[in-house]
């Protein structure tokens, strides 16, 4: 058969297929067809028309091979969701109301400016009208384009975030591939845990249940198997496999799929976040504040301009229009400053930094809310496997009739032939993991790494897992489940005997056992001296932070033995059991310190035992003095009340299961904890979903402090920008209204100011990578205030200090300046107004060195060259700054400065750096609420009887 399947793909034949799309599309339907399965000549008629074979699946190059396959049936594959291109987001950012009159008042400045009455030089009297409307451009495309860009990297992101490694059979052997390359046709091996990726029929397997609740509304789990058993045939994608493994024939991929269809028909436009959300409405506000104030401004300027004429015996002429239409510009442009677009800016950009930055370290964010919560989060319950240790499992003690201190790999180890086969095929058969090509190209087992490590294990017996599984006869299997905390597989033996193989929990195991193998290999009695002897092994082996696996077996009559009941609890004949040594993380200890010193109480919950739990808990730093470490048999029967009044101190909860898990995230959020839940399993996924935010881990394992300390960044970098705002549009509109009626910063120059601070500063700040002062501060609350108390006093701070720093400019300067450098500046001149406007945005350029660091951090200069973005973006900034102030001359209202003026400037500029450290020295306390309320429980409850127990609850 494979090499008729290699003939046609060579061949690449359209027309070989016997079955179109639209037929398989109605054979896995909701409703469901099982009759028209029939109709098709079952899976083998199926398998036929798909020109695959059951057995041995499509060739080992079915993706490059057989074009016409993915041409007749698509790939898995969804198209990419519609993104917006630059040209319609230019016209976007151009619909903005006071965009379009402050065009529009540019385009009267022209035609009033070259106009020879109007003007007292008509050649350049167009220049400042021009220099606006490039300065919208400008503005308007730096905005466009770094949206556009984002939005291109959240479409990267979200592709990634899609795609995972299944595995499938072809050309005879398992292989892993990524799931956008399954194609129709395929033979795709599913597992407990998977989530079908495409619609398919049932080819062989074990005990498999899915649950079909979110496709179908069928709250019931689904048992499958073939129409001839009276069982349900058909996989739909998006589905999850609850129990069981097996292999199934891919029959609709991609936007064929049910699953495909759905995601289609749901598509929308990604929603702002919260934060988005919450700082839009803030520059709602402070543009209203703008608005008010350009409002104001027309409302005072326009009459006392012709009070002033009037007074003064001038005639009003033409002139007056272009006088007014530059008052309005300037109001119109105060409007424009006082919106500060760069706080949603800021957030998209770091959250578009963040989640690459994240995706590089081995993190990959979903949801990009989960980032603002996770920089709130009080708590985090983090499973074990993967996430504090390493996942890379090897058996390293054991007690296999005989006690192993320490395995050798490199020595065959000699056992009494007669229990031989019983050892190495109670590991080999009862057991999913096999043989193969990783996605980095290592020959190496794949499946669970428990599993991995037991059949790496069996061959210090000589082992060869692919012949005693060869050679089985399987009657049944009994899954793997969380409640059972052991798996098992039935085989009929050449007399016709059933045995049964089982592993689990040693603990669990080992109850069920009334028989063990003594060291000749003997069958003997189960006595209590016995069970205590591995009992204490097991607390030993457990002691040492190792994973215990108990493996045992049991013959049967296939009379007396009840294939439809469950898999026997009693009479086992006990293997032994052995010591798995998962290491911990080395950076965990550092991490979960880090943690609990910002405020943040780190949980463990895991399904090994309690003596296992609590050394690791004890080395990775979690379980602390006066900590609680508890079994979950003891969390389910104390009431809520009873767990609450322990929860602050609770730190570990062992041998826990998937309900108990997601119990404790619940009793946490009802008490005000905004909950983290890490995980890597099936079993976590009731904790993952009920959580305010879950990570799951990937394969190679993630740190735990990496995805907080990528997101609170955003809490204070909008600092500068609220600063240069309040200045800006009071300046403007003082200067308007007192002195000679002109303000100081002309339309072009707030313009530029405007880009600095809403696009450059943005880009620069959301892009500075995180520091480790970081997980120093408490979490935030989820209602705490947008602006903290730290914000507020460094905002008020600069804003109060660019005030008076602008305003002693604008009466005093000239009269300052002259005296230091003898210029001979005329006050209201381009020359005392240009060196107003270097100063201010010199003072926001050295505030943007203040709001690289948060809280009270006293070095602002700390890793300062470790974002480039930043580096380039701050002396681009002065570099454009110069050749504004030189070069810009009418355009710009400005004129060149003398060295000595741009030495008083910058160093005018530059005292907001000292300023900053001023301001970061007074104390603020922000109230650590939720710090505050833990410790009152601890005192109000330390002499309560449920605290006078032992520390560990059994």
């Amino acid at each position: 058969m494979s090499i008729v399947i290699s003939s046609y793909e060579e061949l690449d034949l359209q027309e070989t297929f016997g079955i179109d799309c639209h037929s398989l599309q109605d054979l896995v339907s909701i409703p469901k067809n099982p009759q028209r399965l029939e109709e098709l000549g079952g899976n083998h008629g199926l398998a036929e028309k798909l020109r695959t074979s059951l057995e041995e699946g499509l060739s080992k190059h079915a993706n490059t091979a057989n074009s016409h396959r993915i041409e007749r049936f698509s790939n898995n594959v969804l198209p990419d969701p519609p993104i917006d291109p630059l040209w319609k987001m230019i016209v976007e950012a151009l619909k903005d109301e006071t965009l379009i009159i402050l065009i529009i008042a540019a385009v009267v400045s022209i035609i009033l400016g070259s106009i020879d009455y109007t003007s007292e030089d008509p050649s350049t009297g167009w220049i400042e009208g021009v220099a606006i409307l490039v300065a919208v451009v400008v503005v308007t495309l730096v905005t466009s384009i770094n949206n556009y860009k984002n939005q291109q990297r959240f479409l990267e992101l979200n592709k990634k975030s899609a795609d995972r490694t299944v595995k499938v059979v072809r050309g005879g052997e398992q292989c892993i591939i990524s799931v956008f390359d399954v194609l129709v046709g395929d033979i795709l091996m599913i597992d407990t845990g998977d989530i079908v990726c495409a619609d398919g029929v049932f080819v062989e397997g074990h005990s498999i249940i899915c649950d079909e609740s979110s496709m179908t509304g069928e709250s019931d789990p689904i048992k499958k198997g073939h129409t001839k058993d009276k069982l349900d045939p058909f996989f739909i994608s998006g589905t999850t496999v609850q129990e069981g493994f097996g292999k199934m024939m891919v029959t609709s991929v991609g936007v064929n799929s049910i699953n495909g269809k759905i995601m289609m028909s749901l598509r929308t436009e990604v929603e702002d976040t919260p934060l988005q959300e919450k700082l839009g409405q803030l520059a709602d506000r402070i543009g209203k504040f703008g608005l008010i104030a350009a409002g104001l401004m027309l409302l005072i300027t326009i009459p006392k301009y012709f009070i002033e004429l009037k007074v003064n015996d001038i005639k009003i002429t033409t002139d007056c229009i272009s006088d007014v239409t530059k008052i309005v510009v300037d109001a119109i442009t105060i409007v424009v400053v006082a919106v500060p677009e760069g706080l949603p800016l800021a957030v998209t950009v770091a959250l578009a930094f963040g989640m690459l930055k994240m995706f590089k370290e081995n993190n990959l964010v979903r949801h990009m809310a989960s980032c603002e919560t996770m920089g709130s989060a009080t708590t985090i319950c983090s499973d074990k496997t993967g996430t504090l240790t390493t996942n890379q499992m090897t058996v390293v003690s054991g007690h296999i009739a005989s006690y192993i201190e320490h395995v050798d790999y490199n020595v065959k180890y000699n056992i009494p032939q007669h229990i031989h086969s019983i050892i190495t095929d109670g590991i080999c058969i009862n057991s999913n993991a096999y043989e193969g090509i990783s996605p980095k190209g290592r020959t190496e087992f794949i499946g669970s790494k428990t599993e991995c490590a037991l059949l790496k294990f069996a061959q210090v017996f000589g082992a060869d897992y692919q012949a005693a599984r060869a050679t089985a006869n399987i009657k049944k299997l009994y899954p793997f489940t969380s409640a059972k905390k052991k798996m098992g597989v039935l085989i009929q033996q050449e007399n016709g005997h059933y045995r049964l193989y089982t592993k689990g929990a040693s603990e669990i195991i080992l109850s069920q056992c009334t028989t063990y193998f003594d060291k000749e290999g003997q069958i003997k009695p189960m006595t209590e001296e016995v069970k205590q002897m591995f009992e204490q092994t097991i607390f030993k082996f457990a002691s040492d932070t190792l994973r215990t696996i108990g493996l045992a077996y049991a013959d049967y009559d296939p009379e007396q033995y009840n294939l439809d009941g469950d898999e026997p609890t009693t009479g086992l004949c006990f293997i032994g059991l052995v010591g798995i040594r998962d290491p911990i993380r080395a950076e965990v200890p550092k991490a979960v310190a880090q943690f609990q010193q910002a405020g943040v109480v780190v949980r463990m919950v895991t399904g090994d035992n309690i003596v296992t739990a609590e050394n690791i808990a004890k080395r990775c730093g979690i379980l602390t003095k006066g900590g609680i470490c508890m079994e979950g048999t003891e969390f389910r029967r104390m009431p809520d009340k009873e767990v609450e009044a322990i929860l602050p101190r609770l730190q570990v909860l062992a041998r826990s299961s998937p309900l108990d898990k997601r119990r404790l995230v619940q009793l946490l959020k009802d008490s005000g904890e905004v909950v983290a839940v890490t995980g890597d399993g099936t079993n976590d996924g009731p904790a993952l979903k009920l959580a305010h935010v879950g990570f799951s881990m990937g394969v190679t394992g993630t740190e735990v402090a990496i995805a907080a300390s990528d997101v609170v960044l955003l809490d204070d970098n909008f600092a500068s920008i609220l600063t240069i705002n309040i200045v800006a549009v009071i300046v403007a509109f003082v200067g308007n209204i007192y002195g000679s009626g002109k303000s100081p910063l002309t339309g072009i120059q707030l313009l530029w100011i405007n880009l600095i601070m809403d696009t450059l500063a943005a880009l620069a700040l959301a892009t500075d990578p995180p520091s480790d002062s970081l997980l120093n501060r408490p979490p935030h609350g989820k209602d705490a205030p947008l602006i903290s108390r730290t914000m507020w006093r460094d905002i008020l701070g600069q804003a109060a200090f660019q005030l008076a720093i602008q305003f002693l400019l604008l009466y005093l300067g000239c009269d300052f300046y002259n005296m230091i450098l003898d210029g001979g500046i005329k006050k209201d001149s381009v020359r005392h107004y240009t060196i107003i406007f270097n100063t201010f945005v010199f003072l926001q350029v050295f505030n943007e060195i203040n709001a690289r660091v948060l809280g009270n951090d006293l070095n602002p200069f700390k890793r300062i060259f470790t974002n480039p973005i930043y580096v380039i973006i701050w002396f681009a900034t002065i570099g454009i700054q110069i050749l504004f102030v030189t070069f810009g001359g009418t355009a710009t209202s400005t004129t060149p400065l003398t060295l000595g003026e741009w030495g008083l400037c910058v160093a005018t500029g530059f005292i907001s750096l000292p300023l900053g450290f001023l301001l970061r020295l007074i104390p603020i306390k922000n109230a650590r609420v939720e710090r505050k309320r833990v410790e009152d429980i601890e005192e109000a409850q330390e002499n309560t009887p449920i605290f006078k127990k032992t520390e560990r609850y059994v």
